[in-house]
């Protein structure tokens, strides 16, 4: 409960003007247990500790009890990154609305260092920065756009216009606010896909000050547990299996990039270009299985 009291209305910022804080929470790691062995009996508790038991349900995917935990969280956040965030339709959310209020007079602006260029690769990501001359060039142009979308804006209200008609020209980096309530499976669930390195920087700031500063101190060993069995391990297909364990039988470990590719499944050969060669190969390199240069 202390804990609980130290975190509630504090607000961790996130980007420019952005921030993350918890309104209210519901359970603890302990209450997740006492879920899950009602099903069982209290005789289970003398055979497993609470921390052996949440890696247990983690680990084999008993979900049900997680999601007697609820956060309710406010948030600040950009509205071309609030589009990502809404996406995951297992949350409870009251956002703040334009068409009663006045638009929050605030933007998700860009340093100079921070432009990001297109992936090359991934038609969804980035790569890689603009030096700083482009950097600055398209911050004072995006400086330059903010202010005159905001003083139509205001213009408009001025002039009488309805609020609901006002907005419409806002840009998408206008912030928003929004109570969001969740349950922790859910919320597992969320981070684990907007902490992931391949996941937009924006979102993922936001997902990791939630991870880190709110549900870590809260249900310590059920965040253990996500990063164990969630976040940080590692799927291997029934193709990945095939392919280890050839590279094996043939005492080809660590085998070279061509090894490997004499190794992939059949179903990958005719294609040119195949995503998932690729991360299988990632995977194997990570794990030392393929060395990282081709020979």
């Amino acid at each position: 409960m202390e804990k609980v009291n130290e975190l509630k209305w504090l607000k961790f910022p996130v980007l420019n003007d952005g921030f993350v804080c918890l309104v209210d929470v519901m359970g603890d790691d302990s209450a997740i247990v006492q879920s899950a062995r009602v099903c069982y009996g209290e005789g289970t508790k003398k055979s497993s500790d609470d921390r052996t038991l949440l890696r247990y349900l983690f680990r084999h995917r008993h979900t049900t009890p997680f999601e007697m935990a609820e956060l309710k969280l406010l948030v600040r956040v950009p509205m071309d990154c609030w589009r990502q965030w809404i996406r995951h339709r297992t949350a409870t959310v009251n956002e703040y609305s334009t068409r009663y209020s006045i638009a929050i007079d605030s933007a998700y602006s860009l340093e100079p260092d921070q432009w990001r260029k297109q992936s090359e690769t991934n038609r969804q990501g980035s790569c890689g920065n603009f030096d700083e001359v482009i950097g600055k060039e398209l911050t004072d142009k995006e400086s330059e756009f903010h202010n005159i979308a905001r003083n139509l804006y205001e213009n408009r209200i001025a002039s009488g216009v309805a609020r609901e008609q006002a907005r419409k020209d806002l840009p998408l980096s206008t912030y928003t606010e929004a109570y969001w309530k969740i349950n922790l499976h859910n919320l597992f669930r969320f981070l684990g896909l907007r902490m992931e390195a391949s996941a937009q920087y924006e979102i993922r700031q936001y997902a990791t000050i939630i991870g880190e500063k709110i549900v870590k101190p809260l249900f310590p060993y059920c965040w253990e547990a996500f990063l164990d069995f969630q976040l940080q391990s590692m799927q291997l297909s029934k193709l990945d299996q095939a392919i280890i364990t050839k590279l094996a039988k043939t005492g080809q470990i660590p085998a070279t990039e061509n090894q490997f590719i004499e190794a992939q499944d059949p179903s990958w050969k005719s294609l040119e270009r195949c995503r998932e060669r690729d991360e299988c190969l990632q995977k194997l390199q990570s794990l030392g299985i393929v060395n990282v240069t081709k020979i």
